[in-house]
């Protein structure tokens, strides 16, 4: 409704000015996206961001867009439905468990702590990086799983994965079973 009122309003001032002989040039509205500190419940969100050194504890969120996670940041989501991606570089822990829904990506890159259970993801889960625990167990996946270059031990138990699951350069090396995977297990993971 916004973006309607947004473009019948360019069009009214564009008529008012260029019959005038001005130039309007009209930009679209960006998506809101909200900063999270503490606690937000069953609230609906066009986007998320946890700004740094923040901890955001989510329960039951709908995120229409993505959830970005900065630097020394943590993410706690449980039964959250996001509609793009869940994205973090140097956070300190994501975790996203207890039927939570990401329809896009879940990248933790460079940072602590990642946690994945429990949950659906739509498209692809990447652990890359990272100095502290990683678990992803009991989800449902669209994509590929691939998990490279952590430290501080990886765990990948009792999920459906639709793509391949593709582990490398993990020291120690990840642990895991019971993995239904629909395209190929590779280097650390090809007997999970």
């Amino acid at each position: 409704m916004n973006k309607i009122k947004l473009a019948l309003t360019g069009t009214v001032l564009g008529s008012v000015l260029g019959g005038l002989g001005g130039l309007v040039v009209a930009t679209p509205a960006l998506a809101d996206e909200r900063a999270c500190r503490g606690t937000m419940g069953a609230v609906s969100v066009d986007g998320l961001r946890v700004p740094q050194g923040a901890t955001c504890i989510l329960v039951g969120t709908r995120v229409k867009s993505d959830i970005k996670v900065e630097r020394n940041a943590t993410l706690v989501a449980r039964k959250v439905k996001v509609g793009g991606n869940v994205q973090a570089e140097g956070a300190r822990a994501v975790s996203l468990t207890a039927k939570s829904y990401v329809r896009g990506n879940v990248q933790v890159k460079q940072g602590g702590a990642a946690t994945v259970t429990s949950s659906r993801i739509g498209e692809d889960v990447q652990l890359d990086d990272n100095r502290r625990y990683q678990r992803v167990s009991g989800n449902r996946i669209g994509g590929n799983v691939q998990v490279m270059a952590n430290r501080d031990g990886v765990r990948i138990y009792r999920n459906s994965i639709k793509g391949d699951l593709q582990c490398k350069e993990n020291s120690p090396r990840p642990t895991g079973s019971r993995n239904a995977v629909g395209g190929n297990k590779e280097d650390q993971c090809r007997r999970f």
